[in-house]
């Protein structure tokens, strides 16, 4: 199996775990934070299990800092980018890597930012489309206890357009648009097509998982 079958398996079993683990109150995700360190930790244990030949070496970080050459990532308005989670597999003989870039999001009912934290979730993915020069897959975990990100019946025609509820889909190519007086960022255009699926976690918490294609 080459290293980026491997890496792929690695996150779709980590995200498995996490939700199992999640869901049987093993343990707990209160904020972002806690659940970069979760997924991170289960994603070591697992990389370092995927190791098969002496000269393999599972790497993983946090907060890992990237610059492009050519454009800007819209997240920052500049060149940088943090990745939340990065971890790769190398074979230091061969010179040969894979890596894989996770963003992640976690949105509180209490925190009253839904028109901007949908823009956000879409903002993200264009930075993982953007991740080429860094990462081979990348992939968006969200998370929530409020309902509105998943089955709200409708959203204003103001900030409509960022709309990742429960079977909508994105196709490729259409422009979002923040329609407020003073809106909260610029239009987001996409590369690829998605469909959101989101999957219940424990009581009062869902997740939804996006695999999205970096482009060189």
């Amino acid at each position: 199996m080459n290293h980026e079958d491997r890496i792929k398996q690695i996150v779709a079993l980590a995200y498995d775990r996490l939700c199992g683990k999640i869901t049987g109150q093993r343990i707990k995700v209160a904020n972002e934070a806690s659940l970069q360190l979760q997924l991170a930790s289960i994603l070591k244990t697992l990389g370092e299990l995927y190791e098969e030949s002496p000269s393999e070496r599972f790497n993983i970080e946090l907060e890992k800092s990237v610059k492009l050459t050519s454009m800007t990532f819209a997240k920052s308005g500049t060149e940088k980018a943090n990745i939340d989670v990065w971890f790769s597999i190398e074979d230091i003989e061969s010179g040969e890597s894979h890596s894989c870039a996770i963003e992640l999001k976690y949105f509180k009912r209490a925190n009253h930012r839904e028109p901007n934290n949908r823009y956000d979730v879409f903002r993200d993915i264009q930075n993982l489309e953007r991740y080429g020069d860094f990462v081979d897959v990348g992939y968006l975990l969200v998370a929530t206890d409020h309902p509105h990100y998943i089955n709200q019946e409708a959203y204003s025609l103001d900030t409509g357009d960022f709309d990742f509820r429960y079977g909508q889909s994105y196709q490729a190519g259409k422009e979002l648009v923040y329609r407020t007086v003073k809106p909260y960022g610029p239009p987001i255009t996409l590369r690829n097509d998605y469909t959101f699926i989101w999957q219940t976690v424990e009581a009062g918490l869902s997740f939804m998982f996006v695999k999205v294609a970096p482009w060189k």
